[in-house]
């Protein structure tokens, strides 16, 4: 078997990693490695039980509370919000099924901070009637924070508690979880990480998320916890639902072909995968399950270079457990480009402009709205380049060059990119 320590910390250094945590368990057996520091600014050590933030990696969390609330005859995920949330702003034929799928036509990125009350899940849903729909519900997909948001309001009002509090009393409780949180009061008690911008390796000056956005992406958790989450989900058969196919994603960034129940089902190799990835302040999760191998797969780090990591050190365990790698991502092509596509495209806490410089086209992201309170860079630019099919419409982007391409692809009115439609204005 290779040595996990020596692999992690080897391609750590070369993806400019402070920290990070590689979590695997494989038919039975579980093996937590850890490597570097947690904060380069107080240098402390990163230790197997150090806990990070699993970003959007807690929407499967939301989801599977969802799934039991339909198994208690709570709710049936075709119901309308409305019915369940009767006082939302919400367009009465988004269902629930919407929002665990991302088809709901919610603008997905609203980062307003509604305070650190318990009231504040449902102050956040209250401010959604000035939030615009993309596009009708269940035409399309778009990656939606916005509508787990509402997920944790229903899980509040069926179970008459917080949304943390389910989550401690449905997930972390039942499962022996000592090492699992969503507040920053509970993190402070054990060994957190903190975020280092990928660009310079400096610490962010912001920790965490507002709560408000509890239930799409803020617990925080260690690599061990985060398995036990998975394994219950590789063996527990009231949860199979959720890893089957409801919507194609046409990206197929990273094997990404199809979404279940808030699960991301992938295709290495022809065999089927499901797990999710997560992202908060120059933090990054990566959890990948193979049923068929027995083994699921882990990685937190403090970094926003995660993806640089992640992506060689997935393919070396997942090629010596079950034979399969992480696919290749798509490359540029040496193609002419067009301006068909310059301009602005634009929706909620995020402008991007598409501009031409001499021979090459660039793409810059502005933060924008609530998001300015925690972006450590309110703009960054990419050099935009032709991939197959090399039809005008399909580009690539990556941070670095360490960085694995990332495609974008537009049509005449929006760009998809992250998962997201944005429409152009």
């Amino acid at each position: 078997m290779p040595d996990w320590s020596a692999r992690l910390s080897e391609l750590a250094v070369a993806a400019e990693v402070p920290g990070a945590v590689l979590g695997i368990w494989h038919d039975g057996e579980t093996t937590v490695t850890p490597y570097g520091v947690l904060n380069a600014a107080t240098g402390v050590e990163t230790t197997a039980d150090s806990l990070f933030q699993i970003g959007s990696v807690t929407k499967t969390w939301t989801a599977t509370m969802i799934v039991q609330l339909a198994a208690e005859d709570w709710l049936d995920l075709d119901d309308a919000v409305v019915k369940l949330l009767p006082e939302a702003p919400i367009d009465p034929r988004i269902t629930v099924r919407h929002l665990l799928t991302h088809t709901s036509g919610i603008d997905g990125d609203v980062f307003t901070d509604t305070g650190r009350g318990d009231d504040c899940v449902e102050r956040y849903v209250a401010l959604l009637g000035d939030v615009e729909l993309l596009f009708e519900p269940g035409t399309a997909y778009s990656y939606c924070n916005a509508g787990y948001v509402v997920l944790g309001r229903i899980i509040e009002v069926l179970d008459g508690r917080t949304w943390d509090e389910s989550l401690r009393a449905r997930l972390i409780e039942p499962l022996g979880l000592t090492q699992t949180v969503t507040l920053p009061e509970e993190a402070i008690l054990h060994r957190a990480a903190r975020g280092h911008v990928a660009s310079d390796g400096a610490p962010v000056k912001t920790w965490q998320l507002p709560r408000s956005i509890g239930a799409a992406g803020l617990i925080t958790a260690s690599a061990g916890d985060v398995l036990q989450f998975a394994l219950m989900h590789l063996t527990d058969d009231r949860y199979a639902a959720m890893q089957e196919p409801q919507v194609p994603f046409a990206g197929g960034v990273g094997g990404f072909t199809n979404l279940g129940l808030a699960w991301r089902i992938y295709d290495w190799g022809g065999r089927p995968l499901f797990g999710h990835d997560g992202s908060t302040i120059s933090q990054t999760a990566f959890l990948r399950i193979d049923p068929a191998a027995r083994l699921a797969v882990c990685l937190l780090t403090n970094s926003g270079n995660g993806p640089a990591l992640f992506e060689p050190l997935a393919s070396e365990v997942f090629t010596e457990y079950a034979g399969i790698a992480h696919p290749a991502p798509p490359q540029p092509v040496d193609v002419p480009t067009d301006d068909r596509h310059v301009g602005r495209y634009e929706r909620t806490s995020v402008r991007l402009d598409v501009v031409r410089r001499d021979d090459r086209l660039v793409l810059v992201e502005h933060a924008t709205g609530d998001r300015l309170a925690f972006a450590e860079e309110a703009a960054t630019e990419y050099d935009l380049l032709p991939t197959e099919p090399a039809d005008g419409d399909h580009f690539v982007i990556r941070a670095s060059p360490n960085h694995p391409w990332v495609p974008l692809t537009f049509t005449p009115t929006h760009l998809f990119s992250s998962g997201r439609v944005t429409p152009k204005v």
